[in-house]
């Protein structure tokens, strides 16, 4: 999978909005703090599907490289999309850390972003936490390969606000 290294790690992969120039991709991401006895940061994953539900690209998976590794399938949606076949020569790393509770936001180069044509796709974002619970958030788009796009959604558990846009 991923380089054993103990660090907390944000990952991009390389893979969507095809006909984009040198962009920004910004994904908001709401982490909401919850009342709870043992309180531990969520890992997230944010990738995009086409309209019929197939896997396009990752965004960003925020984990715990070497230790938590095992733990990236509790990400079951994405894990099944996409995670389980990720090689390290497939992905493109931006150290970063899980995130505290609040709203963080995660900026990539559209660039590294290739294969959409246009169409109508689905931004996931997906939140597990270790003695908590599981969310997966849905934000519809379409996409014309030309114009600036923005999605909106908002979890009710795991996850708040998201707020999704491609600037190219």
């Amino acid at each position: 999978m991923f380089a054993k290294t103990a660090i907390w790690t944000t990952v991009l992969s390389a893979g969507a909005v095809g006909a984009a120039q040198a962009g920004t991709v910004t994904v908001d991401v709401e982490v909401p703090r919850l009342n709870v006895a043992e309180y531990h940061k969520p890992y997230v994953a944010a990738w995009i599907e086409d309209g019929a539900g197939a896997h396009k690209s990752n965004l960003f998976v925020w984990y715990q490289v070497g230790k938590g590794d095992k733990w990236l399938k509790d990400l079951r949606t994405w894990w099944r999309k996409s995670g389980r076949d990720l090689s390290a020569s497939e992905v493109s790393g931006l150290s970063s850390a899980t995130k505290a509770p609040g709203r963080q936001t995660a900026k990539i180069d559209t660039s590294a972003l290739k294969g959409l044509t246009p169409g109508d796709y689905v931004l996931n974002v997906e939140a597990s936490r270790e003695g908590g619970g599981r969310e997966v958030v849905k934000a519809p788009f379409k996409w014309d390969g030309k114009k600036a796009v923005a999605a909106s959604t908002k979890g009710t558990t795991e996850l708040g606000a998201v707020a999704f846009a491609i600037k190219p």
